[in-house]
């Protein structure tokens, strides 16, 4: 049998978009981020060892399940931002919104998940220390990862 590799994260994720210059001002009224580069039609948001791709190319109709995660530092502060965006909240127990090219993002908080990032990567992104909460810590022990 060949040996089959292991997944040990996700590099990058791409959303299509209809204006990559509305985008950009979109998502930059509601995260902090770097820009990591551009290219025609493509531009890179940074998020430390990882990042996401906003393609110029909407082709599809936003759904109601397709949908990806952000982690971020602070999330009553992604709420407030979100708003004061005009973004659409969607409704439910955590905070998920959609862009204004459909996109379906979930937002959650760095110390409530066991996602981990190295202190040397957080140093580098310039947000320090984030603590854990009991339940991140427990999760992350039961893996053997902590």
């Amino acid at each position: 049998m060949t040996q089959r590799p292991r997944l040990v994260g996700i590099n990058h994720v791409a959303l299509e978009v209809g204006d990559l210059e509305a985008a950009l001002e979109f998502y930059a009224k509601v995260f902090r981020f770097e820009l990591r580069g551009r290219v025609p039609g493509m531009a890179f948001i940074d998020i430390g060892d990882q990042f996401i791709a906003l393609a110029e190319v909407r082709s599809q109709a936003s759904d109601d399940s397709r949908h990806f995660g952000l982690v971020v530092d602070d999330l009553e502060a992604a709420r407030a931002a979100l708003e004061q965006a005009g973004a659409e909240i969607l409704p439910g127990r955590g905070l998920d919104f959609r862009d204004p090219w459909g996109n379906h993002v979930q937002v959650v908080e760095y110390s409530r998940i066991q996602f981990s990032k190295t202190p040397e990567i957080l140093r580098g992104m310039g947000v320090g220390d984030l603590a854990k909460s009991q339940d991140a810590l427990a999760e992350l022990r039961e893996k053997g990862l902590r």
